[in-house]
C-alpha cells in the first residue's frame, strides 16, 4: 500500500507507470531491466558543455541499452519530466541490436501507447508503451528508436550515457541499419526498459553518482561496475536479479546541479521501482569535492555531519518502505582534478570529511556495507586510488578499477533474505 500511495504522489516518476497494468485485461507483472535516471539540462552558466542538440525536430534518435535480465515481453518508459512543453512522439520501435546502429530486422517491433502509434506526453509526465512480444536474453543490447515530428526540446536527458546514440533526419525508426547524420553519448527522453517478470525475479537499485554512472568506463563497452555486477549475478544462477543503474554524474546528497539531490529523487529512482528490495547507496563525494571549485565556486562546504544526516534520512525511508539499504564507501580522491579548471576538488580538509563519512558507512547504520574504498585504494598511499585503476583524473576508476569494484562485492549482501 505504501508503494502505491508513494507512486501516485510521485506523479511524474518513471516508476509510477510500472505499478499499472498495460490494460484492464493484462495480468502480466513487470520489472525494470534497465534504467537511466532523468536529469534536467543545465544552463549556460555551468562550465560543462551538454554536447547534444537542443531540439530533435523531425529527427529520429536510436538509443542502445544493455539490459540486465531477459524476458518474453518488452515495454519502454519515456520521460518528459523536465519539459515545459508537450512532447510529441510520432513513432517508436524496439529491436535487438546487432552492432552500432544496426538491428536484427526480424526483431523489430513497432511500439504503441494505449493502442496508438504516437503519443503526446505532457510536461512533467512519463509515458509507458504497450507491451510487445519479443524474447530478449539477459545482458543483451536493445535499440530504442524514437521519431519526433514536431519541435522536441531536449529538456529531459541522462547526460553521461557512455553509449553511442544515433541521430538521423526524418522517420528512420524502422530502418535495419540506420545511417546517422550525427552521434552523441547522451540519452534523451528514454528512462526505462521493462520485461515481464519471471517467478521470483527481483531488482537491486544502484543509487549513485558518476562512479556508478560509469565515468571512466569504455564508450559502448558496458564495463561499468554495475554492468559487471549484472554479469556476476547472471552467472550465479537462481531467480533473475535485475540491476537498475540510477547513477547520475555529478549527483549529490544535499544539493542540485547536474540533477536533483538524492533526497529529492529517492522515491522516483529507488522506492517506486517494481520488485526492488535492495538499494546500494554510493554518493557524497561531490558534496565534499565541489565547493570552492569551478563547478560550485560559491557553495558552502558541508560538514560530514550534514552528509551523514542525509544518509540517515535515506536509511529511514528505505526501511519504512521495507527495503534493505547497503552503504558503499566513498573511493579515494587524492589530488582529484589537480591542475585542471576544477582544481581544489581535493584538499586535506576535504579528505578528513571523506574519512568521517566512510567511518559512518562502516559503523553498522546500513544493513550491509560494500567497501569500495578498500577495493581500489593504493595501500602504499592511503587516500589515493591505485595508478592501475585510475582513469587519469584521480577520482574516477578506469575499466580495470570498475572490474575490481564489482569483484569486491559479496553477492550475499544483495540478498533480500
Amino acid at each position: 500500500m505504501y508503494r502505491l500511495v508513494s507512486a501516485i504522489l510521485a506523479g511524474a516518476a518513471l516508476s509510477f507507470v510500472s505499478l499499472l497494468p498495460a490494460t484492464a485485461q493484462d495480468s502480466t507483472e513487470w520489472i525494470g531491466t534497465w534504467t537511466a535516471s532523468p536529469q534536467p539540462v543545465w544552463q549556460a552558466d555551468f562550465p560543462i558543455p551538454l554536447g547534444f542538440p537542443s531540439n530533435y525536430f523531425r529527427s529520429t534518435i536510436r538509443q542502445v541499452a544493455r539490459i540486465s535480465i531477459g524476458g518474453s515481453k518488452v515495454r519502454i518508459v519515456l520521460s518528459n519530466e523536465y519539459g515545459t512543453q508537450p512532447l510529441r512522439v510520432g513513432a517508436a520501435h524496439v529491436a535487438i541490436t546487432t552492432d552500432g546502429a544496426a538491428i536484427k530486422p526480424e526483431s523489430d517491433r513497432v511500439l504503441t501507447f494505449g493502442g496508438e502509434s504516437s503519443i503526446t506526453i505532457p510536461p512533467g509526465a512519463p509515458a509507458i508503451s504497450d507491451p510487445v512480444d519479443l524474447t530478449v536474453a539477459p545482458l543483451s543490447e536493445l535499440s530504442v528508436s524514437l521519431y519526433f515530428p514536431e519541435s522536441a526540446a531536449a529538456t529531459t536527458m541522462h547526460w553521461d550515457g557512455h553509449q553511442t546514440a544515433y541521430v538521423a533526419a526524418g522517420d528512420k525508426t524502422g530502418e535495419a541499419d540506420l545511417k546517422a547524420d550525427s552521434t552523441q553519448t547522451q540519452r534523451v527522453f528514454l528512462s526505462g526498459i521493462m520485461v515481464d517478470a519471471a517467478d521470483g525475479a527481483r531488482a537491486v537499485v544502484l543509487f549513485g553518482d558518476s562512479i556508478t554512472d560509469g565515468d571512466g568506463s569504455t564508450i559502448d563497452g558496458n564495463d561499468r561496475w554495475p554492468d559487471t555486477l549484472a554479469k556476476r549475478l547472471q552467472e550465479a544462477g537462481g531467480a533473475p536479479v535485475a540491476v537498475l543503474n540510477q547513477g547520475i554524474s555529478g549527483a549529490k546528497i544535499l544539493s542540485d546541479r547536474m540533477g536533483v539531490n538524492a533526497l529529492a529523487r529517492f522515491d522516483r529512482d529507488v522506492l517506486n521501482q517494481a520488485r526492488a528490495d535492495t538499494v546500494v547507496l554510493m554518493m557524497g563525494i561531490n558534496d565534499i569535492g565541489w565547493p570552492g571549485t569551478g563547478l560550485a565556486p560559491s557553495d558552502t562546504q558541508p560538514a560530514a555531519e550534514q552528509i551523514i544526516a542525509g544518509y540517515k534520512q535515506l536509511i529511514a525511508r528505505a526501511h519504512a518502505d521495507g527495503m534493505r539499504i547497503v552503504g558503499a564507501t566513498l573511493t579515494p580522491f587524492g589530488d582529484a582534478f589537480a591542475g585542471s579548471p576544477f582544481e581544489g576538488y581535493y584538499t586535506e580538509d576535504k579528505e578528513k570529511i571523506r574519512l568521517a563519512v566512510n567511518d559512518f558507512i562502516r559503523s553498522g547504520a546500513f544493513d550491509a556495507v560494500i567497501d569500495f574504498d578498500k577495493a581500489v585504494v593504493d595501500p602504499a598511499k592511503p587516500g589515493y586510488i591505485k595508478a592501475e585503476f585510475d582513469k587519469g583524473d584521480h577520482l574516477h576508476p578506469n575499466p580495470a578499477g570498475y572490474n575490481a569494484m564489482a569483484g569486491a562485492i559479496d553477492l550475499g549482501v544483495l540478498s533480500a533474505q
